[in-house]
Order: C-alpha cells, then structure tokens, then sequence
C-alpha cells in the first residue's frame, strides 16, 4: 500500500484543523450561553383581584395551560383558599371565543383536587371552575362565626365573589343559561341548593348522590358527623382517589353542632333554618322553575340508600308541580359503569359526570345567550 501523497495529507491536515476549531467555537459559545435554560412555565390567564377577592402572589399551581388553580383570600372566609379552573383545549387559540361555565363542587372532607378523579369535568366545550368549599363548609353562610373556623361564609364566597371574578377574567358567556353547577355529596346539596336560591345565575343543575333532602334524620345527621368531626362512612369514601388514600383526613376541627344551621332538632321550632333551605321543600322546589335539573344516584352502602330516597323525595316533588327533571338511579352501578358499585364514590361519580357533561353540551348548545 503506498504512502498517502502530500497533497492527501495536507488536506487532512486542513480538514483536522477546521474540526479542531468548530469544537473550539462550539465549546466557546457554550460557555458564553451558560447553562441550558429550564422549560418555560405553561402560559395561563391572568386575573385581576376583584369583588372582594384578593389573589396570593406565589401560589399559582399551574399543571398546564388548561389546568391550574389560583389562590385567594376574601374577608368572607378566614384563611387561604383555592380555585381550580380547566379550560378547553382552544380556550387561548380561540380568543375571540367566549364559553359556557361549570362550577363543581366537591363533597366534605374533599378539596379542589377531587375534581381531577372526574377527567370529563375538563371539558373543551366549557370552562369548569372548581372553588373550595371547605371541610366542611356546606356551602351555607353560618350562623356562628365565632367558631374554630373563623369567618365562614362559603355561599357569599361563591355567590357574590367568585362567580362574578370568573366572569370579570376569563371569556365566559355571563348568563344562566351558560352556566351550570353540579356537586357530589355536600357539593350535591350545595349544587341545589345554589340553583333553587339563586336561579338567576343557573340555568342547569345536577346533584351526584347529594345530601338533598334536610327532612331526613339520616342527611342531618350527616351535617352534624361534620361538625363534631366524626370521620366514619360519610368521610371515609366521599373524597377523590386521585387525593391520595381515597380517604379523607377529617373534617377539620370541631365545631358547636349548632354552628351552621343552628339545632337540628324539631322541637318549638328550633329547626327553622333547616327548614328554610331544605331543597326538597316545596316552596324551594318551586324555585326551580326554567331550571334543568339532573339527579344521579345509587343505592348502595350505608350512604346511597339514603341518598337514593332524599333523590327521589326531591324528584317526586318536581313532578307535582309540573317541572321536568331528570333521575339517574343508577343502583348497584352495574347500567353505568365497571367502575361503579352503587356507592357513595368516585368510581361512581366519575362516569355520571361524564354523563352529565354530554347532557350538559346539548343542552348550552339548545340555549341562546
């Protein structure tokens, strides 16, 4: 083999030497550059403080471009609280777009992260708006706010704050019509009780295995396991798996049993409060006129035979004044879904609200704004 010629090895020499400094200059640059930057921080909305809430800088959560959660804080509550929101996938590609909202409302013991074990609640045809409801808020103005917890005015909060601080930052379309609640358990009180008092802001409702009738002994009894915190069945299997053990910690510490409806018992008209906002009332009922409402339940375990009944006690009454609502009495889970076994669960919940939301899609696409 011959040796290679001179010109051969004077341009392997020219070659080696642009090789050299392209790795001097990349290397240079490198330096220059510093240290790779890290991935941005999806965009999101921004808001403005308003109508009495007042946003907590540094503690945005932001999961992605559609699923963050804000902080607040507001004279009607005390402490920090949180407000989850999803938005459509084409919510920032479609800014000349407005949307139909949902509000969700989480079941005791719960927090605004429940709602991610219910994934049609992300929905890209509305925005969905998950706001604190406590421990063991009820969604109700208490009547004692002297109490461990402070200043609790959950439905103040919601009604008069969030509500319009939704409308007023993001691209809603801000009439009832357009705008839905549906809750679980607590939140399914809440989610009716919200509709029936304040049907000027929902035009849609639905209630998921809701503590919907305050008649019963059962569902007070309910209220009042979440006062005294006493954590068993109610506590043990209303929250969402995807929150950790699917077991939540209690709610929160003890307050009077008085504390938020005042005495339960039905003795000289001692009850009164709970007569004045028991949704399956008549005259409450009745405020339910031009609402949708939707029911869902199952029955069973020791909650959903209750809930079955106080479901049924309310959709019995909209039938005798004449309103059409529907019921989803789903019983042992089994015509809903593998995952549902008729309790007072996710597993349940989950696919009633994926129902609910296909309801949900054709009904705001029926309605004008």
């Amino acid at each position: 083999m011959r040796p290679p010629s001179s010109a051969a090895r004077s341009r392997a020499t020219v070659r080696a030497k642009v090789a050299a400094a392209a790795t001097a200059a990349t290397a240079a640059l490198t330096v220059f550059a510093g240290p790779a930057a890290p991935a941005a921080t999806p965009a999101i909305p921004g808001f403005t403080d308003g109508y009495g809430l007042t946003r907590v800088d540094g503690a945005t959560e932001v999961h992605s471009d559609t699923d963050f959660t804000i902080t607040v804080t507001t004279k009607q509550l005390s402490g920090q609280h949180k407000i989850r929101v999803f938005l459509p996938r084409d919510y920032a590609a479609d800014p000349g777009r407005r949307w139909p909202v949902v509000y969700f409302l989480h079941g005791g013991g719960g927090t605004v992260d429940d709602a991610a074990a219910a994934p049609a609640l992300h929905s890209d045809s509305a925005i969905t708006v998950v706001p604190d409801g406590g421990l063991k808020g009820w969604y109700a103005d208490w009547l004692m706010q002297n109490t461990a917890e402070g200043a609790a005015n959950w439905e103040t909060f919601h009604i008069d704050q969030v509500v319009p601080f939704i409308d007023a930052n993001l691209r809603t379309i801000p009439d009832r019509a357009h705008r839905a609640v549906v809750g679980v358990s607590m939140g399914g009180y809440g989610a009716l009780h919200y509709a029936e008092f304040h049907s000027d802001l929902f035009g849609h409702v639905a209630s998921l295995s809701g503590g919907v009738d305050f008649g019963m002994a059962a569902v007070r009894g309910a209220v009042l396991a979440t006062e005294l915190n006493a954590t068993g069945a109610w506590c043990a299997v209303s929250t969402s798996s995807a929150s950790g053990s699917g077991r939540c910690t209690g709610y929160g510490p003890y307050v009077d049993s008085d504390a938020i409806f005042g005495s339960p018992y039905p003795v000289f008209n001692a009850d009164r409060v709970w007569n004045e906002v028991n949704p399956a009332a008549a005259g409450n009922l009745a405020r339910l006129a031009g609402v949708d409402v939707t029911l869902y339940t199952g029955n069973r375990g020791p909650i959903d035979h209750f809930t079955e009944i106080a479901s049924k006690n309310v959709k019995s009454g909209l039938d005798k004044l004449g309103y059409p609502s529907r019921l989803v009495d789903y019983g042992d889970g089994s015509t809903l879904a593998s995952s549902c076994d008729g309790g007072h669960n996710y597993g349940c919940w989950a696919p009633a609200v994926a129902d609910y939301m296909t309801h949900l899609r054709t009904a705001f696409g029926t309605t004008s704004s």
